[in-house]
């Protein structure tokens, strides 16, 4: 028996909180993700209470992802929160729901085995199956999330893994979140975690996956192509400096040749930045919630999975309802 069966929820408004997750429904591939982590899950059949099966617990990790829930909060809106509830397969009135430690052990769980990018990796399989993602050309980027450096804690300082870093006059302290995009669709494929002051240029080959010929980058990655894990298969396509561009005579032809190439190479890497978009602004992540970078780039990672899922979702949508309707 359902909670609306007995009038608990019996509102008919399609909330926006609702709507995400019904296409999230859709376009998550639940099976082959629960095969991943179900080898790693407790077994049931041990006295007391049985642990919660994989997929409950998966959604609900992922709707704290989407949600900016931290454990306590999360357990919390499952008990207020229909629409998180119908999601997870909780909806029956006697339902039991996981407390915050069955959250949290189930996430410690992804952590320990190292499932976050194995999470990315069967995403980008199957949305590579399915044709939306290629192999050509890869984009690279970075971006800083805050960490709190405030020393009021219990350790009583800052996180040692988090360090300042300077964008232009402008301190920030926390982590880098290092990413390779495909040039053509856009979906990330390479997350690498790292503390504040790591140069972009320094992570800018171990964000290749092998098979791409061309590399994107910004003003930053200058020099990438001499680096020593540099690969002679790779052509970097750097932006050039600032100064340099703004000293260029646009009157001058071969000036004005230079300024159209930028401009292409510049239109090719605001690609880098729809991932970070969906990160920031969807799903509101702007400011580390762990201590240590191990447990902030695993998360980051499984955001990443799903700003992939998110980016791709009108497309898998469209791709469900034509093979339902041909059937």
């Amino acid at each position: 028996m359902k909670q609306s069966s007995l009038g608990l929820s019996n509102t008919t408004k399609r909330t926006r909180k609702r709507e995400f997750l019904d296409s999230m429904e859709l376009v998550v591939p639940w099976a082959e993700l629960v095969s991943l982590i179900e080898p790693y899950a407790p077994e049931s059949g041990r006295r007391g209470q049985q642990p919660f099966a994989v997929q409950t617990l998966l959604r609900i990790h992922f709707m704290q992802q989407w949600f900016k829930l931290s454990d306590p909060a999360m357990e919390e809106a499952l008990h207020d929160v229909p629409a998180f509830r119908d999601f997870a397969g909780l909806s029956r009135w006697d339902e039991h729901i996981p407390s915050e430690s069955s959250i949290l052990r189930f996430r410690h769980m992804l952590e320990r085995h190292k499932l976050a990018d194995q999470i990315l990796d069967t995403v980008n399989a199957v949305l590579q199956a399915k044709g939306l993602q290629l192999k050509a050309g890869t984009v690279v980027d970075a971006t800083l999330i805050a960490a709190p450096s405030s020393t009021k804690n219990q350790s009583g300082e800052r996180d040692p893994e988090m360090h300042q870093s300077k964008k232009g006059n402008q301190w920030y302290f926390g982590m880098k979140a290092h990413i390779g995009v495909d040039a053509d669709s856009g979906l990330v494929h390479t997350v690498r975690g790292t503390s504040g002051n790591v140069g972009d240029v320094v992570q800018a080959n171990s964000l290749l996956h092998g098979q791409e010929t061309d590399a994107f980058g910004d003003a930053g990655y200058q020099g990438a192509d001499k680096r020593p894990d540099a690969t002679e298969d790779v052509r970097w396509h750097i932006a050039m400096k600032r100064s340099k561009r703004q000293a260029l005579d646009k009157d001058n032809a071969v000036d004005a040749l230079i300024e159209q190439h930028e401009k292409i190479k510049a239109s090719i890497r605001a690609k880098v930045e729809h991932p970070f978009r969906v990160l920031k602004q969807q799903f509101g992540y702007v400011k580390v919630r762990y201590r240590g970078l191990k447990k902030n780039t695993a998360q980051i990672v499984t955001l990443f999975a799903l700003s992939n899922l998110w980016m791709a979702r009108h497309k898998l949508m469209a791709m469900g309802q034509v093979r339902v309707q041909g059937a």
